[in-house]
């Protein structure tokens, strides 16, 4: 299973980006999704998260606000909307699926499947 990541680049302080993670050969219906990031020298922690159905979101309380997940089932893809980007916001930006339809877990362990990653530079 495979999913792919994209939208990443460099974007300016105060700009936005949406990042997309395609997920073709997954039954995107039975998993929750999230997105989560890696800075360098940093460890990798929870951006946001969304249930098989879209009507649940969760953010990391410091982003609540400027970042938005949402899915297409249809299209087996979700999506981050990131909005006043700042630097402290520069990472590697992940996507995974967790298998069931529970509440997305903001514990990397409990993901299946994981995203090659996508890079996102902010500069001031």
């Amino acid at each position: 299973v495979q999913l792919q990541a994209s939208g990443g680049g460099q974007v300016q302080a105060g700009g936005s980006l949406r990042l997309s993670c395609a997920a073709p050969s997954l039954a995107f219906r039975d998993y929750a999704m999230g997105w989560f990031r890696q800075a360098p020298g940093k460890e990798r922690e929870f951006v946001a998260g969304i249930n098989w159905s879209g009507s649940n979101t969760y953010y990391a309380d410091s982003l609540k606000g400027r970042f938005t997940i949402s899915r297409d089932n249809a299209k087996n893809t979700v999506y981050l909307q990131m909005n006043g980007l700042k630097p402290g916001d520069t990472a590697v930006y992940y996507c995974a699926g967790e298998r069931g339809l529970q509440p997305p877990s903001p514990r990397i362990d409990a993901y299946d499947y994981w995203g090659q990653g996508t890079q996102v530079t902010v500069s001031s």
